[in-house]
């Protein structure tokens, strides 16, 4: 039965009621009207348009719980869905959102790869570009300067070494940032090494004390998955630096059953209310990008965590 006639069918079973009422019941009303049969009228109106009201919000209520969805579904949180009941034009709608969501989900996935990978690739491009050109000038800049200051003579020599000393700290830091774009470590070492250097770098730069725990024995992962776990710790870190106040940083890694979770834990001072940056939905992206869940949470002077729960598929045997 389609939306219309069931509306229909709600009215006239109301109205329907209130006719046998009148036809058969043994209630007048007089000219001019007495107050007990007035008091009798408006009862029987109460009752119907509560009656009304009722049947009306029990026939509406998917559509009410189909606007809800609407507007808070987000395709970074994929699995938002209402059940599908019954048939006619309201579960027909519900089916019919569903099959759009799941399809949007779906191109923002495949979409988020695809700039995803090319962001990995830019960023491989910028950091080869800045240690084979910008790293091998300041370095010869280094060189030249060294024999400018043997060969000087007071004071231009203590102003020649000052400015080696900067130099030298810019190339630290040009090195700092070729690191950070492309984690070379992570191709080399694996995750649990390129996890070891973030938080040691972290911690020289940021002044902050980092606790790592990392279990042991941690299954094999596959090139993607190992990069996102990267960089969720990193951009979660950074947070940490940023926003937080923190003191402490607690970074953990940890398997069960199917599962991998990376858990970037704060002391700071917490918000209550996680407010989605473009650096959280870029987390989200990523974790999209392998099926993996993504929780942010945070209280008032008590911290925030980022967890990222990564299945690992189990092994044929």
């Amino acid at each position: 039965m389609s939306l219309f006639w069931r509306i229909f069918a709600l009215n006239a079973v109301v109205l329907g009621i209130a006719t046998a009422l009148l036809l058969w019941a043994p209630v007048t009303v007089s000219v001019p009207v007495v107050l007990t049969e007035a008091v009798i009228l408006v009862a029987g109106l109460v009752v119907m348009l509560v009656a009304n009201a009722a049947l009306l919000r029990i026939g509406l209520a998917p559509l009410d719980r189909l606007t809800r969805l609407m507007t808070t579904v987000d395709l970074l949180r994929p699995g938002q869905r209402l059940p599908e009941q019954g048939r006619g034009e309201t579960a027909e709608l519900i089916r019919t959102f569903n099959a759009m969501v799941e399809r949007l989900e779906h191109e923002r996935a495949t979409s988020s790869a695809r700039v995803l990978v090319g962001q990995e690739a830019e960023r491989r491009r910028i950091a080869q570009e800045l240690h084979d050109e910008v790293g091998q000038s300041m370095t010869a800049i280094l060189l030249v300067l060294k024999r400018a200051a043997d060969d000087a003579d007071e004071p231009l020599r203590g102003e020649l070494r000052q400015v080696q000393e900067i130099t030298r700290g810019s190339l630290d830091e040009v090195r700092r940032l070729v690191r950070r774009l492309r984690p070379d470590v992570l191709e080399d070492l694996g995750l649990i090494s390129a996890l070891t250097s973030l938080t040691t770098g972290f911690a020289t730069h940021a002044g902050l004390r980092v606790v790592r725990r990392f279990d042991s024995g941690l299954p094999a992962l596959d090139q993607q998955t190992e990069l996102v776990l990267y960089r969720v710790a990193q951009e979660a870190l950074t947070n940490a630096a940023r926003h937080a106040e923190a003191g402490l940083v607690e970074v953990s890694l940890h398997h069960t059953d199917g599962t991998i979770t990376l858990a970037v834990v704060d002391d700071g001072r917490g918000t209550g209310a996680v407010r989605e940056g473009a650096g959280i939905r870029g987390m989200r992206e990523r974790a999209l990008l392998i099926g993996a869940t993504l929780d942010v949470t945070s209280q008032p002077h008590a911290g925030t965590q980022v967890r990222l729960t990564v299945p690992v598929p189990r092994k044929q045997p």
